[in-house]
């Protein structure tokens, strides 16, 4: 079993019941940047994501009891980050509610047949360089195996280099890109590329559906 300081690193198929709000701020610490046009300001946002969470919905590192990483998923239409049409207008009200939506829009996926969509993956800050991210990848490609996926799938935006190296060494093919220039001011980033990672071993073909 891995060690970080704190103690070993446990790895878990759940959000443990009382971590909600800890896994929305990793979450927001990861994609505030992204995700604040369409749930900010901070505070509002961690309580929505902490509010929506489904709990059965991510893969979790664990030292000492806590969580210390996250790296959530799309299965059978239900991923880590919930919250409806409703859910977003009672939050935040018609007026300021309904352009929310159309952001949150931009950030939706739709998994193909067979495919199971990773959402992401966020470390604690002091837990970074152990090896956590390199866990939970490998724990998401054997539960989508598990459900009978694949392929996993996941995004990755032109300004985080970091995760798209850490992507490509665990077997990660990368596959089309979407360019986003329109998104640059709003959220940050200007382009969108998939990547795919048989969970079989085998190598993935190049897909030709972006960020959507």
């Amino acid at each position: 079993m891995a060690e970080a300081t704190g103690g070993p690193i446990v790895i878990g198929r759940e959000v443990p019941a009382g971590a909600e709000e800890r896994v929305a701020e990793l979450y927001w610490e990861a994609f505030g940047r992204k995700l604040g046009p369409a749930l900010g300001p901070p505070e509002a946002g961690r309580r929505f994501l902490a509010a929506h969470l489904h709990r059965d919905r991510a893969v979790v590192a664990l030292v000492g009891g806590a969580v210390v990483g996250v790296a959530g998923y799309q299965l059978d239409g239900r991923g880590l980050t919930g919250g409806d049409t409703r859910a977003v207008l009672d939050a935040y009200g018609l007026f300021r509610g309904l352009p929310r939506l159309a952001l949150l829009a931009l950030l939706e996926r739709t998994p193909a047949a067979g495919e199971l969509v990773m959402d992401g993956i966020a470390v604690d800050a002091g837990h970074r360089g152990g090896g956590i991210g390199g866990m939970l990848l490998e724990e998401v490609v054997r539960l989508a195996a598990d459900h009978g996926r694949s392929t996993v799938r996941l995004d990755v935006i032109d300004t985080n280099p970091r995760a798209r190296a850490l992507y490509e060494r665990r077997g990660f093919t990368a596959g089309p890109t979407q360019r986003t220039p329109y998104l640059r001011r709003l959220m940050g980033f200007t382009a969108v590329t998939t990547m795919r990672r048989s969970t079989d071993g085998r190598p993935t073909g190049r897909g030709a559906d972006g960020h959507g």
